[in-house]
């Protein structure tokens, strides 16, 4: 070890100090968290830090603000967009935020929102709750630094999301801010199985296109049942970050999608406004593309089927979606590789709940030589982040052919590569 390594440790060792004695001797921080606010007030003074917000009451926006405390919301993945987000729903007054990180902070970082680089070694978690308390006491945050991708970690996941409610229930809303497709796949099934609706956001790699996306298991396509989709730009920009490492960063672009996924969960748990299905945003042209996705019928998580099965009943029951035109024989396109169909993005002017409309192509189902994208009309502005199957067909000249020789000679040919 060379003494500039010596040096540096030291001066991190100098900064975890600092930071043990704010924590531990800062009278302020021992005040602040003394006077914390027990009721909201929409009193117009410079000591009130809800009366801004209040005001939306006032205002006629918002029916009871104050019912903000009595919900939960869980953000999985606290980068670049989930700090953002943990950051707005701390100062809009949450009841309680729960954050899923297994990642620390990184100087790499500093060039997204939120994070210090006195916090750079803390994992995230970490970083994110010292620095939220200090924003506003009233919320309480409760931290796990776990991977919730591993099968060892799943159940303690599943566990806190049936009972990481305020009074001991399952949680309201779950926001997956994460980087991978993997524990995208796993916030998916875990929300499938109990029925929680939940958002999905991202950041393309190119950091000048991102997405949300509102789930509701049964009633919308969960992320299994389609795949993943990102607004189309100049720059040739096919997926969704895949393997957990950001080609490129903006702040700007993730304080954006942020925004978005707040507001939206603002407008769900509050009760004003539409709530987007799907809204895409290009940095580009500043386009703003929604739409909605049915539920893939023939989806491979079995949780998903039976939500759908379930949303199918309530249709039937439930005064709510009287107006909502569900056949009970989903037509399944055979041609089209996810079997899912678009909805309008338009709501019925009678109904809040969008109409679930037949816009997939039905017209020669039986004609193999279209493709998917002909059959499923995306709205203009968006595009599949990965290939179709009939994109991807491997040509004849990439096909195995076959060969004279033998295993022990492959074995041989393999062991000289």
């Amino acid at each position: 070890m060379s003494l500039e390594d010596v040096e540096n440790i030291k001066k991190r060792i100098e900064n975890f100090k600092k930071t043990l004695m704010e924590l531990t001797e800062a009278p302020g921080s021992q005040e602040t968290a003394e006077h914390k606010v027990r009721e909201m007030s929409a009193e117009v003074v410079d000591s009130n830090p809800y009366s801004r917000l209040m005001a939306l009451q006032r205002m006629g926006i918002v029916k009871n603000y104050e019912d903000i405390r009595k919900y939960t919301v869980v953000v999985v993945g606290v980068g670049g967009v989930g700090s953002v987000t943990a950051e707005m729903l701390t100062r809009c007054g949450i009841g309680k935020l729960v954050l899923f990180d297994y990642d620390k902070v990184e100087l790499a970082n500093m060039n997204r929102l939120f994070y210090q680089p006195s916090q750079a070694g803390l994992s995230k978690v970490t970083a994110a709750s010292m620095t939220l308390t200090k924003i506003n006491p009233d919320v309480k945050i409760e931290t796990y630094n776990t991977n919730i991708t591993l099968s060892t970690q799943f159940e303690e996941f599943l566990n806190v999301l049936k009972t990481g409610g305020i009074n001991g229930d399952r949680v309201d809303l779950v926001l997956s801010c994460v980087d991978n497709y993997e524990a995208r796949m796993t916030i998916n099934a875990a929300c499938n199985e109990l029925g929680l609706k939940w958002f999905e956001s991202g950041v393309s790699e190119n950091a000048v296109c991102g997405h949300i996306q509102y789930i509701v298991p049964g009633e919308s396509a969960c992320f299994a049942c389609a795949p993943p989709l990102v607004v189309a730009s100049d720059i040739d920009e096919k997926t969704l970050k895949k393997d957990g490492v950001c080609a490129a960063s903006l702040p700007t672009t993730m304080g954006v999608v942020a925004g978005l996924l707040v507001q939206n969960s603002l407008k769900k748990l509050l009760g004003f406004g539409t709530v987007s299905w799907y809204l895409g945003y290009n940095a580009l042209s500043d386009f703003f593309p929604s739409m909605m996705i049915k539920p893939n019928p023939n989806c491979s998580d079995n949780f998903c089927l039976k939500q759908q099965s379930e949303f199918k009943n309530r249709v039937k029951e439930e005064p709510e979606y009287t107006n909502v035109d569900l056949p009970e024989d989903i037509v399944t396109h055979e041609n089209n590789e996810w079997g899912i169909s678009l909805a309008e993005d338009e709501p019925t002017a009678s109904n809040n709940t969008t109409e679930l409309v037949e816009l997939l192509k039905t017209e020669n189902v039986n004609n193999s030589t279209k493709s998917d994208e002909e059959y499923l009309s995306l709205n203009d502005g968006i595009e599949f982040a990965y290939p179709s199957a009939d994109q991807t067909a491997p040509n004849e000249e990439s096909l195995v052919k076959e060969t004279e020789l033998n295993v022990d000679d492959l074995r041989k040919q393999l062991s000289l590569l």
